[in-house]
């Protein structure tokens, strides 16, 4: 009796195969395009109620300078990011550490600020009041909870071993945390134009 010959399959040599450098960022990009499809359902939640009769023309407005400020730090804390992703491409990778570091100590501020805020503003406006104010926090929180991931994935990145080396890697660590970072900023210039500065605009038309 002869028996069949089994081939053995092909050995496949994964260090010989070519790595995507860039799939950490189109990770990235997959994750920002869920996350803003999130905020635009949100959005839109928040202008359904007050469309019928302009009915957050009869509220009032949230104070400026505490969104303003926080603005400033987010737009603050970009820049220095960004300018961290230059010093990975020149290989200066301790001017990057210090410009990570920077950022997050800059998103804890952010966060002790916005908390100031909540409590300047509960005491006229909260999240039990009414339709603007459950929606006013559920966005604002929402965004605050995005700013904490962030941070985690900064500080995870921050304590990475052998730092300069794992910026060589495809996974891109430091350049893929930047776009998730600069993302969350992007959003904070929508809630304040929306939330912030468009109700002033609306009481003073509807003043008129």
């Amino acid at each position: 009796m002869s028996s069949a010959v089994q081939i053995p399959p092909p050995r496949v040599q994964l260090a010989t195969l070519p790595v995507d450098q860039r799939r950490g960022i189109w990770g990235m990009w997959c994750v920002i395009a869920t996350e803003a499809m999130l905020f635009m359902c949100i959005f839109g939640a928040y202008y359904y109620p007050g469309s019928n009769k302009d009915r957050w023309a009869t509220e009032n407005p949230s104070p400026l300078h505490y969104p303003l400020i926080l603005l400033v730090i987010l737009l603050s804390s970009s820049f220095v990011l960004a300018w961290g992703e230059k010093q990975v491409k020149l290989d200066r990778f301790g001017a990057a550490a210090l410009a990570l570091w920077i950022t997050v100590a800059l998103g804890f501020i952010f966060l002790g600020v916005q908390g100031f805020e909540y409590r300047s503003h509960w005491a006229e406006l909260a999240p039990y009041s009414n339709s603007y104010g459950s929606i006013f926090y559920t966005i604002t929180s929402l965004h605050a909870a995005h700013v904490i991931v962030g941070l985690l994935m900064l500080i995870y990145v921050g304590l990475l071993p052998r730092f300069a080396k794992a910026f060589r890697s495809p996974h891109q660590a430091y350049e893929t945390i930047a776009l998730y970072w600069h993302f969350v900023d992007v959003v904070w210039i929508f809630i304040v134009a929306l939330l912030y500065v468009m109700p002033h605009f609306q009481v003073h038309h509807h003043g008129r």
